[in-house]
């Protein structure tokens, strides 16, 4: 799977907000969105306020990409009950998510890269793919030889993030389990989304 490459500093200035967690707040250097005189913001017609909230959705789960989120949603239509919660259901247990939800890395990118080099264990047994959907129930637990990592130990020891109540986590042991699948209320995310309007653009769209 593609990792992205592009300039993550510069997504964090275009929402205002340092939507991926970095140590070093973008914000902080260069508080305004990226272009000429701080690209003046102008108003967006509907069209454009649905595809801005579909990307932020997209840069918080470390920069989706379209044919991953189109193929969410249709999971998710295809589920009984509530779509948009489905959809941010299937999101948010990624494996990738979830390592980066009990700390075992910095930002989402990180957690990506652990589970993507096989430091990551579901139930035990080594999982590297990224996608993964973690189920209720299911550990998610650091690989033994890779529990002496730096860049693990610095991020489970850093106070910026907690974890969610919907995980329970085990720092002693690198290890975490989902409880149960989040509500849209539970999820915390650094910006604000509606995922109903996401919903009714790929509705629209695919």
């Amino acid at each position: 799977m593609a990792r992205y490459t592009g300039n993550k500093n510069r997504i964090a200035r275009r929402y205002g907000v340092n939507i991926f967690g970095r140590a070093r707040n973008p914000l902080l250097h260069k508080p305004n969105p990226p272009g000429m005189h701080g690209a003046r913001r102008r108003k967006k017609s509907d069209f454009g306020l649905q595809l801005e909230e579909k990307q932020k959705l997209k840069a918080i789960y470390g920069m989706l990409s379209e044919k991953q989120l189109v193929s969410y949603y249709k999971k998710a239509a295809r589920l009984e009950g509530n779509t948009a919660e489905h959809f941010v259901q299937m999101l948010e247990c990624r494996l990738d998510n979830i390592v980066y939800r009990l700390k075992f890395g910095s930002t989402i990118f990180a957690a990506q890269q652990l589970v993507a080099h096989g430091h990551i264990l579901v139930d035990g047994k080594k999982v590297d793919i990224r996608s993964y959907i973690v189920k209720p129930g299911q550990v998610v637990s650091v690989k033994e030889k890779s529990r002496k990592m730096k860049a693990i130990g610095d991020s489970l020891e850093g106070s910026a993030r907690s974890v969610p109540d919907y995980l329970s986590g085990d720092k002693e042991h690198f290890s975490g389990q989902l409880l149960a699948r989040p509500t849209q209320e539970q999820l915390p995310w650094p910006i604000e989304i509606s995922v109903p309007v996401i919903c009714d653009f790929l509705a629209h769209s695919t």
